[in-house]
């Protein structure tokens, strides 16, 4: 049985921790509003460079384009986008948990992985696939430059034919409850729906082999920076509400140990008054 001061510790050790908790929680609460905002200000410029690119694929062909090329083979990359920190609940392990559960469902055995973000990095280590490239502790001002060799490394070995398709693999940010593992593939880039394909004639200056070469990069490019926009906010808010659990727990846990030090504070008191009594009815 513990003594009165090691439950006194133990409830001192506890305050701290909740107070770390709730400082963690504010602090993300203000960082995911910025990230929110500029998550949502990037979409409806994703959205419509996403459908001018598939309309695209649907006009033109590999001979057009190689990022058009459809291949039967199975050899995978993946650019797997993970937060760099931890204490954020389950949003990275259940991010590449489902990239790993597609893959072996694909049949792929050895994926090529390129990884933003050490959480990812570290989790893939553990698994048979490869880790060709790594970055981790990116600061902002860095982001367009860790972008622009993610997109040159990967479109490289796929128009060389070394990969078959490149996933691209990230946690959607849908709201502050609620963060997607989300597994889109970025090559080849696929035409869309039959519904949703324009029939239009479109005339093209200068010509569509000028316009596909910087349109397609820069949607890559594109598609990458948002799912990182995407990854910033969702990494707060996992954050955020994790902290605030972790809060409400500590303040739980206070609660029952102040009781149960109540409890052995009477306890002690009501044996001591048993023996001064006992010893005085003894003389």
């Amino acid at each position: 049985m513990p003594s009165l001061k090691d439950i006194r510790n133990r409830i001192t050790s506890v305050k701290k921790t909740q107070k770390t908790t709730s400082a963690m929680k504010m602090v993300s609460a203000a960082k995911l509003r910025r990230a929110e905002d500029a998550s949502k200000a990037a979409n409806p410029y994703s959205a419509q460079l996403k459908r001018v690119v598939s309309s695209l694929s649907a006009r033109f062909g590999e001979d057009d384009s190689p990022l058009f090329r459809t291949s039967t083979g199975n050899r995978t990359g993946v650019i797997l986008l993970t937060s760099d920190r931890g204490l954020c609940g389950g949003f990275n392990t259940n991010l590449c948990r489902a990239v790993l559960q597609q893959l072996a469902d694909s049949g792929v055995a050895d994926a090529q992985f390129v990884t933003v973000g050490r959480k990812g990095n570290d989790f893939i280590k553990r698994s048979p696939h490869t880790i060709v490239e790594h970055y981790g502790d990116t600061p902002p001002a860095e982001h367009p430059r860790v972008i622009n060799e993610v997109v040159g490394l990967t479109m490289e070995r796929f128009i060389a034919g070394e990969l078959d398709r490149v996933l691209l693999a990230y946690s959607h940010f849908v709201s502050v409850l609620t963060q997607q593992p989300t597994i889109e593939t970025l090559f080849p880039i696929e035409p869309p729906e039959a519904e949703e394909t324009d029939e239009r004639e479109v005339f093209f200056e200068p010509s569509p082999e000028q316009i596909l070469d910087a349109l397609l990069q820069k949607y890559v490019q594109n598609c990458i920076f948002t799912a990182w926009l995407d990854i910033l906010a969702g990494e707060h808010a996992a954050r955020m509400t994790s902290m605030d659990s972790a809060t409400k727990n500590a303040g739980e846990m206070i609660d029952n140990l102040q009781l149960y030090y109540n409890r052995s504070r009477q306890a002690a008191i009501t044996k001591e008054l048993i023996e001064i009594i006992s010893g005085s009815e003894s003389l």
